[in-house]
């Protein structure tokens, strides 16, 4: 395939432009199209700052020599999402007197992206973000939609806001420097968008899993920006998860949990999400809804990818159900889960049986 870049835009109230391609990160006047002002506050973390933050700066003050850039660095890893850090972020705006007009540039992956742009929404009641992801997850997932997060010790995601971007920018390049752990986690929510809404991309995937795993830039921009359009439509169409935009979390209600329990320092999220997706499909049959053969096919597809497709052992589906309770999809009726009717025909199922969601665990 021959590369080249995407746009895909998001339209709603706050409209905003998702560019997809090699090498954005140092295109300035990209960058730099953002800004309101001449303040910017860049959050990045120890894995990724070293590698690209002097390169960010720099093309964003070759095109905006008024620009004052501020950076301000967090450990990485999903144990630094936590209201102490966002505390320290909002310290650094406020040392760095950030006005209103101020940008909050996420440069990271998906923790980054939640926490700083959390505190973009936060600070002053708002400032302008703008999303940098650099981990394939973050590209197609989190950096897209505005929802913004920190994880509390009870679970993941549980305080935060949503606010939507400024722009998104996905530089391909990034993912070279991404181990391959992290690139088969992105994959994963990759699959999840064919499994919930697009046989056809499933088909696709299947067909280009070689060159996606080879890292392969134009199968990469491609399975991003088609994994955008899909979230780009769903997120227009719900922009506060009051229906429709609960499909994007097939897989997550069995994967937060797992992440919960194995106290983020297991199976990472991508991974979590894989398996999740597995259980959700199972669920899904146990409940009548689906056939077999669709799950053992997006079964196949995962472990092609590389990704675990089986509940990790040693944990307790007791406490796996206490923490699915405390879900941010469980309502009043009881647990609500993301199932489907097959492939590409994901639906939101309320009042899930907890014997049954038991069943899948114990299997």
């Amino acid at each position: 395939m021959t590369a080249r870049s995407h746009e895909v835009a998001v339209a709603g109230d706050a409209p905003y432009t998702i560019h997809i391609g090699a090498d954005l990160l140092g295109d300035g006047a990209l960058l730099a199209r953002s800004l309101r002002g001449r303040d910017v506050m860049l959050v990045s973390d120890r894995n990724v700052a070293p590698l690209y933050a002097d390169r960010v700066a720099a093309a964003l003050q070759a095109a905006r020599p008024e620009a004052q850039v501020h950076r301000h660095v967090l450990p990485a890893g999903e144990a630094a999402k936590t209201l102490a850090h966002f505390a320290e972020v909002t310290t650094a705006l406020a040392e760095a007197r950030m006005r209103r007009d101020a940008t909050l540039f996420a440069l990271g992956g998906g923790v980054i992206g939640d926490l700083a742009g959390f505190a973009a929404a936060c600070w002053m009641r708002g400032i302008d973000c703008v999303q940098l992801p650099t981990t394939l997850l973050a590209m197609v997932d989190s950096s897209v939609g505005g929802k913004t997060a920190v994880d509390l010790p009870q679970g993941k995601n549980l305080v935060g806001a949503f606010h939507p971007p400024r722009a998104v920018i996905a530089d391909t390049a990034a993912l070279r420097t991404l181990p391959p752990r992290e690139l088969r986690a992105g994959l994963a929510e990759v699959v999840k968008y064919g499994a919930l809404g697009d046989a056809d991309f499933l088909d696709w995937l299947d067909d280009h899993a070689d060159a996606l795993l080879a890292m392969d830039d134009a199968a990469l921009a491609e399975a991003i920006a088609r994994s955008c359009a899909h979230k780009a439509a769903i997120v227009a169409r719900d922009p506060f998860e009051h229906g429709e935009r609960a499909l994007l979390n097939l897989g997550h209600t069995f994967g937060h949990a797992i992440e919960t329990e194995q106290g983020y320092d297991g199976l990472n999220h991508g991974e979590a999400v894989a398996v999740g997706m597995v259980l959700a499909a199972q669920l899904s049959e146990v409940l009548g809804l689906a056939p077999a053969a669709d799950t053992a096919r997006l079964r196949a597809l995962l472990q092609r990818l590389g990704l675990p497709v089986a509940l990790p052992s040693g944990l307790d589906p007791d406490r796996l159900l206490a923490h699915m309770r405390l879900d941010k999809k469980a309502q009043a009726d009881g647990l609500r889960f993301i199932v489907w009717d097959g492939i590409g025909r994901a639906r939101v199922l309320a009042g899930v049986p907890e014997a049954a969601v038991l069943d899948v665990l114990g299997r």
